[in-house]
């Protein structure tokens, strides 16, 4: 008996021995996949949501769909979907148990009750909204060993308040919705899908994208915020213009400067210099709507967001001294959040 015993402690012990293996081996493959669900493991105080972004091919129609997971301090957690009519300027909320969100190991793939989403499809049951859209073309951000996403080595610091992941900058879609009653055809429109986790929000940020410019191929994304940084904070920022097949890039760990960062009720200016270019940015603020946001891993935070703003963008090659680039962006997502005094400069 005795030794019938010891071998099943053996095996027991080998059996948990591997699973522990195998989780580390599944939280290191997604370490460097940022589309892929992070939250392995994470019991308490902690968020992850998806952000897609889908506009129509006449423009007539955009919407966001953001789904999630957030637990908080206690270990309270809920499943979520929200859905933003960027045209109405309305939102809904929709909230489900925890148990229902089933996220993919290995692989950019996860449920919400009856809602499937990965990285070229999603299938919606709301109340409100159903159908399935697919996407292709996809543009994702570059993710070498040594800079696994847009958030580059700040992806290896483990204390940071918010990670970012862009998805896709910009690819095309297929497919209809039935949206609060009616069917909306989406074939040939553009989208866009990023992600955020982590504990909260930044306590202030700006937050832009928009890939509807005068020609297809063009996608701009920018973030400003103040980042915590151990006992002190410091103005940290992103951004990526996809332009005829290249990404340039202007991040705080690339060597770029932000040069100014100015919010007035109507509009948002930035520039930002790399050692080759200099982005200039007039962002033009819309009626915005009102979403849920994390605070210390709860959707208990608000925040507002418009889908029809307006993005002057000028770039300028600073070695040759000559716009290379001017254009405006139309149906752009435009954040401006917190003490925003924590970024003005």
């Amino acid at each position: 008996m005795n030794g019938v015993i010891r071998e099943t402690f053996a095996l027991g012990v080998k059996q948990f021995n591997q699973l522990k293996f195998m989780q580390i081996i599944n939280k290191w493959i997604t370490f460097f996949n940022p589309e892929q669900f992070q939250g392995w493991g994470r019991k308490k105080r902690y968020f992850e949501g998806w952000y897609y972004k889908m506009v129509s091919a006449g423009e007539t129609k955009a919407i966001a769909v953001i789904p999630g997971i957030a637990m908080d301090e206690t270990g309270k957690k809920q499943a979520f979907i929200q859905v933003l009519d960027g045209r109405k300027h309305t939102s809904e909320y929709f909230r489900f148990d925890a148990e229902q969100f089933r996220p993919q190991a290995r692989k950019f793939q996860f449920s919400i009750a009856d809602n499937h989403f990965s990285l070229d499809t999603i299938h919606l049951e709301l109340p409100v909204l159903s159908g399935e859209l697919h996407f292709s073309g996809m543009v994702p951000w570059p993710k070498p060993w040594y800079s696994p996403g847009i958030m580059g080595p700040y992806a290896f610091v483990p204390f940071m308040e918010c990670y970012h992941g862009i998805v896709s900058m910009d690819h095309s879609i297929e497919g209809k919705l039935q949206w609060n009653g009616g069917s909306v055809d989406f074939s040939g429109g553009r989208g866009y899908t990023e992600k955020d986790w982590g504990l909260s929000f930044p306590s202030a940020y700006i937050w832009m994208q928009s890939n509807h410019f005068s020609r297809p191929g063009i996608s701009l994304k920018l973030s400003v915020a103040n980042i915590p940084w151990i006992r002190k904070a410091f103005v940290g920022f992103i951004a990526g213009l996809w332009l005829d097949g290249r990404l340039i890039r202007f991040t705080t760990y690339n060597k770029s400067v932000l040069r100014k960062s100015s919010v007035s009720a109507e509009l948002v200016e930035l520039i930002i210099e790399n050692q080759s270019y200099r982005l200039w940015i007039r962002a033009y603020r819309e009626k915005a709507t009102e979403l849920a946001s994390p605070i210390h891993g709860f959707m208990e935070g608000r925040i507002e967001e418009s889908m029809t703003s307006t993005i002057d963008v000028e770039l300028f090659d600073r070695k040759r001294r000559v716009i290379v680039f001017k254009d405006t962006g139309r149906n752009a997502g435009l954040e401006v959040a917190g003490n925003i005094q924590e970024i003005i400069l």
